[in-house]
């Protein structure tokens, strides 16, 4: 049977799933630093630092301001929880799913859903990457810079070493990991050395059964999504993926449902949790996993949210590193921040109100600004005088 829900409960079905709606913890532990990142599935790794790096903020948005080192620890440290590959793009994962993704590892060993140049590399110059897989096995964990050649490199990968560009290959590929990361760096080794062998002896499971895990972990972190929305979360082929939604249905994990102003059909988690209001506060990353995907932010919270970052200044309407302000339900105001370590201030370079604002709008984000400062190691707020919204937030920082 097919449930009707509105608009409203969808948007709060959306926000509980994604851990949103709880008070944050007086002091956020390593438990609770656990259960959000499993809650998510994938958390994004972006290296844009202008704030701070982006697999940093979800946490932060809903538990507050916890210990940074905590993710480092958890993802590259001695026993690591999480895995980096390329999950939503570049991603952690619970170490737990690392067998879910093999498929994607085979794949990219057969050339396919790999990026064009890595994969015409790959082909090229299998004997070269074969070479480089037998010296990390030999010598250890390695850098990219350690098969470096030729002039110095600019970013990006057609400005690569062939080294780097083997790397890649081999990561896509599987048979190698991040082991920790120096300055942001990946340091790799044999993935059989990184991953615990529980999980790296653990079967394989068959490309559609691995499939389907993936969509109920995307459904639970969702609440309600639509098969966009699915596919979306861990970028699934589109080839088959009806068949699993279908199912998944037969099987009762996926409860279709439709909602007023929605096109498509979507689908409820089965125990995804129904609260009758969400309360709090947060800032969000713009690689946030509640508005990742453009469409489904736009259906949930009747606005409209682009990634500036690679737009001309001259044509960005909002600012460079945006990020979206939710208030309890609903997105209230963006703000482009930039943490000014040389001043030791969060400086706020624009501030912009959203239609459902509220009187409280302003007292609210300073109250989250001011944390995130704090969290930043930053000794205030600075508010520039750009935005419709930025004399009242200017007024309601403390003195």
């Amino acid at each position: 049977m097919t449930e009707q829900i509105s608009p409203a409960l969808a948007r709060r079905l959306a926000l509980a799933a994604q851990g949103f709606g709880k008070p944050h913890p007086t002091t956020a532990g390593t438990r609770q630093f656990r259960d959000i990142a499993r809650r998510l599935g994938v958390i994004q790794i972006d290296s844009v630092n202008v704030v701070s790096r982006t697999h940093y903020l979800p946490a932060f948005s809903r538990l507050g301001a916890y210990p940074r080192e905590m993710l480092e620890t958890e993802a590259w440290g001695k026993k690591p929880t999480f895995f980096e590959y390329w999950g939503h793009e570049a991603s952690l994962l619970p170490i737990e799913t690392q067998p879910l993704m093999r498929w994607r590892m085979e794949r990219a060993r057969d050339g396919h859903g790999i990026w064009t140049g890595i994969n015409r590399f790959g082909r090229e110059r299998r004997d070269y990457i074969d070479g480089v897989l037998a010296e990390i096995e030999r010598r250890g964990p390695v850098t990219g810079a350690d098969f470096a050649s030729g002039p110095r490199v600019k970013p990006g990968w057609w400005e690569w070493s062939d080294g780097k560009r083997a790397l890649e290959w081999l990561f896509w590929a599987g048979l190698i990991t991040t082991k920790t990361r120096r300055s942001f760096e990946r340091v790799y080794d044999l993935t059989e050395r990184v991953i615990p062998a529980a999980v790296h002896n653990a079967p394989t499971p068959t490309e559609a059964e691995a499939q389907r895990a993936l969509i109920r972990i995307a459904a639970d972190a969702m609440g309600v999504a639509t098969a966009a929305d699915l596919r979306d979360y861990f970028r699934l082929p589109v080839e088959g993926f009806k068949d699993r939604i279908a199912e998944l249905v037969e099987d009762g994990v996926l409860t279709p449902a439709t909602v007023p102003g929605w096109r498509n059909t979507a689908f409820i988690a089965p125990d995804a949790r129904r609260p009758r209001k969400i309360e709090g506060a947060a800032l969000l990353s713009p690689f946030d996993n509640l508005i990742w995907f453009r469409d489904r932010t736009e259906r949930l919270f009747d606005v409209r949210v682009r990634l500036e970052i690679y737009t001309p200044a001259h044509k960005r309407a909002h600012g460079y590193y945006v990020l979206p302000f939710l208030e309890d339900e609903a997105i209230t105001a963006r703000v482009d921040l930039k943490a000014d370590r040389q001043a030791g201030v969060l400086l706020v370079q624009a501030a912009w109100r959203e239609p459902h604002a509220t009187p409280e709008t302003a007292s609210r984000l300073a109250g989250e600004l001011v944390r995130m400062a704090g969290w930043l190691g930053l000794s205030g707020v600075e508010v520039k005088e750009r935005g419709d919204l930025a004399e009242d937030l200017s007024n309601a920082l403390p003195c």
